[in-house]
């Protein structure tokens, strides 16, 4: 189960988020869980408890503040109403919470999808002290991010199908970190948008969603144990 906790923003304000902590006692890896355009429901709790589950710890920032959209034109308007440089300083806040945590091991990564995506390359950008950044199916506003400031690997996850967040895009963000020396590796999958949300079944995709989780653990895991 998740519970909610309270931590400060990077520039000195609070927020809250999502936190599953994994079993045991020992110190663990970090993952800095970034929510779908719908807010933290459901799905997004179930992805920090699976995350905990496979030994990490996780917390996941309300960049929405209490709101959760119930359908796609609610999704829309919060996550355009939502300005990407303020939610680095949450993501960043998160980041700190993970790196002094009693069970953190000091290592944390940031792992998002759809509007969470897009964040994860912007976190990749401007937020320091990454160990690993896995995006999935996202992508932020140009004029957002500089990839390269990118220190941190990026293991991006993409599917073919998706017009949104288009395979041509991912590989134009790969260009500008090659370009810099900045370490990204991009996945494509047969599959459209949102092929990891096992609640939408007009999306889900059970053997990409299970290839590019196990992808993302195996990454994790390298990068931060």
């Amino acid at each position: 189960m998740t519970t909610t906790v309270t931590f400060d923003r990077a520039d000195g304000g609070t927020c809250s988020g999502a936190l599953a902590v994994p079993g045991g006692v020992g110190k663990v890896p970090a993952v800095v869980l970034l929510q779908e355009y719908w807010g933290i429901n459901d799905h997004i709790r179930a992805l920090a408890e699976r995350l905990a589950h496979a030994g990490f710890l996780v917390v996941a920032p309300d960049l929405y503040h209490g709101r959760v959209a119930t359908d796609a034109a609610e999704a829309g308007r919060l996550m355009t109403a939502l300005d990407t440089l303020d939610a680095m300083k949450e993501i960043g806040g998160a980041v700190a919470f993970l790196q002094h945590h009693p069970r953190s091991n000091g290592k944390v990564g940031v792992m998002g999808f759809c509007l969470g995506g897009a964040l994860a390359f912007a976190a990749a950008c401007h937020v320091g002290g990454l160990g690993a950044v896995v995006p999935f199916y996202g992508v932020p506003p140009a004029e957002k991010v500089d990839y390269g400031r990118v220190t941190a690997p990026i293991l991006a996850h993409f599917a073919r199908n998706d017009a949104w967040a288009s395979v041509a895009k991912a590989e134009a963000i790969k260009q500008q970190c090659d370009r810099h020396g900045s370490p990204m590796t991009l996945e494509v999958y047969d599959a459209g948008h949102a092929f990891v949300n096992d609640t939408r079944p007009e999306a889900y995709d059970p053997a990409c969603a299970t290839l590019a989780w196990q992808r993302s653990l195996d990454f994790l895991n390298t990068h931060l144990t």
